[in-house]
């Protein structure tokens, strides 16, 4: 949302005053205020989150000018993950005045620590062309990007995003989405934290999910979880307030077709080339018809000729490809070309090269040149012109009501077949949990609770295998000789479905006693391999 209206000028320095509150340390509330870049007029970015989130809350820009604080014009609602963004425009200079956010909570009054800037006038430009702040500053003069999730925040250290774009990064991909809940839930806490950050220092966002196929065959099964991973992601944009006009495209990240791995972590199973196509077919349809923006694909070439078949649904969608180790600097260099021959899949074109629109070169940027803490950054080039790279953020989406992750909306759970035998083998249970709509649920697991009468002395072992959105198969390792009874719950940690359950009783009889092993004599240990420099080829920029 943009305000356009004489606001009394700010300062570049922020600094921390004080922190008024009226409410107990339970509840807070954060604000950062920057100046943010722009071809035309003076534009101030205030942002923050309220702790615990909650949507649906006024927050109040405050501003102290003469000794008092009053009330501006400015004001903004707390998003589903409990951020808010507001931006004005600044028509007076250079004179420094104090902010500070309020919200009430339950007719209590938080108030953000104080913040101090002072605008500073723009340089005189004749063309108020959007375009003209997207600077190409990359190698070979083209729009330079990065890549980021929690490997950027070592022991949650923040990003320097003005520092980002001060070293020319025009664009940043956040990983904002995973198939694994427990990678999901840290890229909600990192997409909160960078989100408008990143926008604020004057830097594009786009985002990113990361995907792990279903093990399973029938086309109706790959089609219900494909839905269900783009209505997470759906979700997820829909907290943070949905497309603004500095959003790029969300991405599905599809590089991986394991869907199956052994106890030792290899891979037993993978997924066909039609079950991939068609899984990505769906998950970036859905994405595009909901939003209104047209998503991107990411990938590197072998991926895309090994694992899919081509399709004329799939070429609609931008290609973001990865490829190290080419010189970028280099403008006639180009990703997705064989030394001999063509890479066949949906983007190659007529003369064997890959029609991609994004080019992840290097995973080895040097991060502290661009202000991320740790050694190493992805880092990407836009393809295009400056008009072409708005062109890719064109289009909005504002979220309805409807659009929000529930929270704990009913589930219903299945056990589908179950299984105990003797100790020497595991107790099984296969189930399914469903939505109110008969929909799989998106987000959770499963595991078994003993009743406290049959509860073994030592804990047995479980493990859960997901074979889809909403399925999973569930192992229990170690139980002794004996009839037990208990309940397989399903439960949600995010809290956007509620728990369920199905009662169980198993009978296990007692198996062979194993033979202890003798113990193996000591032999010399290998001396271990040198490792490897993963960077040793790959452009340190």
């Amino acid at each position: 949302m943009k305000f356009r209206a004489t606001l009394t000028a700010f300062s570049l320095a922020l600094l921390v005053i004080g922190v008024p509150s009226a409410v107990a340390a339970t509840t807070s509330l954060t604000m950062s205020v920057r100046q943010t870049p722009s071809v035309s007029e003076s534009v101030v970015t205030f942002y923050g989150a309220i702790n615990p989130a909650k949507s649906g809350l006024s927050v109040k820009i405050q501003s102290n000018s003469s000794g008092a604080w009053k009330n501006t014009r400015y004001e903004v609602k707390t998003t589903k993950a409990g951020t808010w963004k507001t931006t004005a425009v600044a028509t007076s200079f250079d004179v420094p005045i104090k902010y500070r956010a309020q919200v009430s909570v339950k007719g209590k009054i938080t108030y953000s620590p104080i913040r101090t800037i002072t605008i500073k006038k723009l340089p005189e430009i004749s063309m108020a062309d959007p375009s003209l702040v997207i600077d190409q500053l990359g190698p070979g003069g083209r729009i330079h990007g990065a890549d980021i999730s929690r490997w950027q925040h070592p022991n949650d250290k923040q990003i320097d995003f003005a520092k980002a774009y001060e070293s020319g990064l025009r664009f940043v991909m956040i990983k904002a989405s995973d198939t694994r809940d427990d990678a999901d839930a840290l890229s909600l806490k990192y997409l909160v934290m960078d989100h408008a950050a990143a926008q604020a220092a004057g830097l594009y966002t786009g985002f990113y999910h990361y995907a792990i196929l279903p093990d399973v065959t029938d086309r109706d099964a790959i089609i219900r979880d494909a839905t269900a991973q783009a209505q997470k992601a759906i979700w997820r944009l829909a907290s943070i307030g949905g497309y603004s006009e500095r959003d790029l495209p969300y991405a599905l990240d599809l590089e991986n077709k394991c869907v199956r791995l052994s106890s030792s972590g290899a891979c037993q199973q993978y997924a066909t080339r039609s079950s991939v196509t068609l899984w990505a077919e769906t998950f970036l349809e859905l994405l595009k018809t909901k939003t209104g923006k047209t998503p991107i694909l990411y990938s590197y070439s072998n991926f895309l000729e090994s694992s899919m078949n081509k399709s004329a649904i799939l070429t609609q969608y931008p290609l973001w490809l990865a490829q190290y180790a080419i010189d970028p600097f280099n403008p006639i260099n180009a990703p997705g070309l064989k030394a001999g021959g063509c890479y066949v899949h949906s983007w190659t074109g007529a003369n064997c090269d890959s029609q991609w629109t994004v080019w992840q070169y290097t995973s080895c940027g040097i991060a502290p040149k661009y202000g991320v803490p740790g050694s190493r950054l992805d880092l990407n080039l836009f393809r295009g012109t400056p008009g072409d790279f708005l062109n890719l953020a064109k289009g909005s989406w504002i979220p309805s009501t409807l659009d929000l992750m529930p929270n704990n909306e009913p589930t219903q759970m299945v056990i589908n077949a179950q299984s105990a035998s003797t100790t020497n083998k595991l107790v099984t249970f296969k189930a399914t949990v469903v939505r109110p709509d008969s929909t799989p649920v998106v987000t959770g697991s499963i595991k078994f609770v003993f009743d406290a009468a049959t509860t073994p002395t030592i804990k047995p072992t479980q493990t859960v295998l997901r074979a889809t959105s909403g399925e999973w198969t569930l192992a229990i390792k170690g139980v002794p000789a004996g009839e037990y009874f208990g309940k397989v719950i399903y439960t949600d940690v995010s809290k956007t479905h509620a728990q369920s359950f199905q009662p169980a009783t198993f009978i296990v009889a007692q198996g062979p006693t194993p033979t202890p092993t003798p113990t193996p004599t000591p032999t010399l240990k290998p001396t271990p391999k040198p490792s490897t420099d993963g960077c040793a080829k790959q452009i340190k920029n």
